[in-house]
């Protein structure tokens, strides 16, 4: 099992609009970094730890806890000309973007907000803690996702 961090724009969509899916599951589609492509398609695997990350949000925070329940798939939103995330040169013979379906297990409440997480020794190398990390998928180590669940149940308890 491995543990991943999830960034989405809560504007675009939310840890609630996860909730509110069917079955609280969707595709994680729209991922238009290699980098992050890579992760999806190589190394996200079912049953993966999902930390739900909301950027651009003041303050940008954990919100919410997923599993990964498909893993890596040609992300179809990349084939269609309708979709927000159509790409023309996309080939279904040799597909470009992948996606990956996550379940909600939970919200975080209250969310755990950067300007918190930065100040927590154990996190320290977390990559969302990196100056300068824009990457929308990202890894998380077995410490860091452990250190993250028990701030989120200390703080729930409050």
């Amino acid at each position: 099992m491995a543990y991943w961090l999830f960034k989405s724009e809560p504007t675009a969509y939310s840890f609630a609009d996860l909730l509110a899916e069917p079955a609280r599951t969707t595709g994680w589609d729209g991922v238009r970094n290699y980098q992050a492509r890579n992760f999806l398609r190589d190394q996200v695997q079912v049953g993966d730890g999902v930390l739900f990350y909301h950027s651009s949000a003041e303050p940008p925070a954990i919100v919410g806890i997923a599993e990964v329940v498909r893993a890596g798939h040609p992300d179809p939103t990349a084939f269609d000309p309708k979709a927000d995330h159509y790409d023309p040169k996309s080939d279904r013979a040799n597909p470009t973007w992948y996606q990956v379906a996550i379940r909600a297990v939970r919200a975080i409440d209250p969310p755990l907000d950067l300007p918190s997480l930065g100040r927590v020794p154990e996190l320290a190398g977390m990559e969302l803690l990196r100056k300068g990390s824009r990457l929308s998928v990202q890894p998380v180590t077995q410490g860091q996702w452990e250190t993250i669940l028990a701030l989120a149940q200390s703080k729930s308890k409050r």
